[in-house]
């Protein structure tokens, strides 16, 4: 089991700002890690196939693919293929972060005040840098200057994949505060998608989603053992209460994938006292995890990057067209410089504001390596992009160059830095290895490390 190093007799309490964690929080990381890297792999694979198609000569057929129209039109349901993915696959996406964003706070390490408030207030400055130097690029045009959202998230499935390949010897609480980062952003994002990218509400549809809601929450609440022995269960009984209200919150004007949060939200975290309380096993939010990540990793979200990934470049002319475009290098400057900026920032800050303090097992530069990987948007800033600028338009292509441009050039310094650290942290686990079998000392840390 990991252990926090222990201070010394004259220090002074401090909020620790990234200790090793819970050895459970740190298996279930590791665990998230090894899903997404795969989740990541598909995620990467779906949207170089898009790209290849939409620049290929047979590149109308992606784009009428894509644009193909299909569901039922009196319940505003007859959608494009690619507004499919984005309102309706999407919303499983944004399920699991509820489930996530809620075990996290109800059960996980950031429950805790002093394990939470300095990733929370570092994913906060994550996000206002960003949009600042975004909107500082746009600030002359007010057309551009909508989309100043579009850098503010970052993408968990292809961070995690990015960290789970460079990083198998860094220490677990880089990576769980990576997924710490990775979430509150995504919690983040969604506030901004609900209040700045919904458009003529309808309070009619809004209040009816109240109903299958509410029904969801209660049967989820009372019959948590139910639904989580019973498999099939939560399929005949949850699910169509969940895509109720899905189509009557996408009906009210309010972007559809906050249903999902809001489903994932009424999921409960713990274990009932007739099932043995929370320490007797998973609760239902943590087994719907389990059943719904392969389906949102393997499936929503790559198919996602396909429709929405795919942007016609127009050569070499046209790729430079697109990156002279103050949107895209608004994206650049925002993700690549902002997002270091701004966590790296507000961490230094609270270190020299506060008592916080940075554990003594990494150093600043493996953070800068960790901030560098969050610098990574794609999923949902491709969604912020669409809902920014309109799907298909000038300046929704040339968002979608510059977040395929900077995610991968953020991830490639990212690389650069941890895996340069992961190799010195490698063979100090070596070394620490062989003296402890040498004095016939247990390491500590080795199941920290590889959680």
């Amino acid at each position: 089991m990991s252990q926090t190093p222990t201070p010394a007799p004259d220090a002074k309490p401090r909020f620790t700002i990234l200790g090793y964690g819970s050895y459970a929080e740190s298996l279930r990381i590791g665990e998230i890690l090894r899903k997404e890297t795969v989740g990541g792999a598909l995620l990467v694979a779906a949207a170089v196939i898009a790209l290849i198609w939409a620049n290929s000569p047979v590149s109308d057929s992606y784009f009428a693919l894509r644009d193909f129209r299909i569901g039922y039109e009196p319940w505003h349901l007859e959608l494009s293929l690619g507004a499919w993915a984005a309102d309706g696959l999407l919303a499983i996406f944004f399920f699991l972060v509820g489930l996530e964003l809620k075990r996290e706070f109800v059960a996980g390490d950031l429950r805790q005040i002093s394990k939470s408030i300095v990733p929370v207030a570092a994913a906060a400055g994550g996000v206002i840098v960003p949009a600042l130097i975004y909107a500082a690029v746009n600030i002359y045009s007010p057309e551009t200057l909508r989309g100043w959202a579009i850098p503010t998230a970052t993408d968990i499935a292809f961070a995690v994949a990015v960290l789970a390949i460079i990083g198998s010897h860094l220490p677990s609480a880089l990576r769980i505060f990576l997924l710490t980062l990775a979430v509150v952003d995504d919690l983040i994002a969604i506030s901004i998608i609900a209040f700045f990218y919904s458009r003529d509400i309808q309070a009619a549809p809004l209040l009816l989603a109240l109903i299958p809601l509410a029904l969801y929450a209660f049967l989820a609440q009372r019959y948590r053992r139910f639904f989580g022995v019973h498999f099939m269960a939560a399929w005949g009984i949850l699910l169509p209460l969940g895509v109720a209200t899905w189509a009557l919150v996408h009906a009210s004007g309010i972007h559809a994938t906050v249903a999902g949060v809001l489903l994932g939200f009424a999921v409960p975290v713990l274990r009932s006292k007739a099932s043995g309380g929370p320490d007797a096993g998973p609760g239902l939010a943590e087994i719907f995890e389990h059943r719904f990540r392969p389906i949102s990793a393997g499936v929503a979200v790559p198919v996602f990057a396909f429709f929405s990934a795919g942007v016609a470049v127009g050569g070499w002319e046209g790729l430079g067209s697109a990156l002279a475009d103050p949107v895209a290098i608004g994206i650049i400057m925002a993700l690549v410089l902002g997002k270091p900026l701004g966590i790296m920032g507000t961490t230094w800050i609270l270190t020299k504001a506060t008592r916080a303090r940075l554990d003594g097992s990494f150093k600043w530069i493996d953070v800068f390596g960790v901030s560098l990987l969050a610098g990574i948007g794609f999923t949902v800033s491709l969604l912020v992009a669409e809902l920014s600028f309109g799907h298909g338009s000038l300046h929704d292509d040339h968002a979608k160059v510059g977040i395929l441009a900077a995610s991968l050039l953020a991830a490639i310094l990212a690389a650069v830095v941890l895996r340069t650290r992961n190799r010195q942290y490698r063979e100090a686990e070596e070394r620490e290895k062989v003296d402890s079998d040498r004095d016939g000392i247990p390491d500590v840390y080795e199941h920290g490390n590889q959680a």
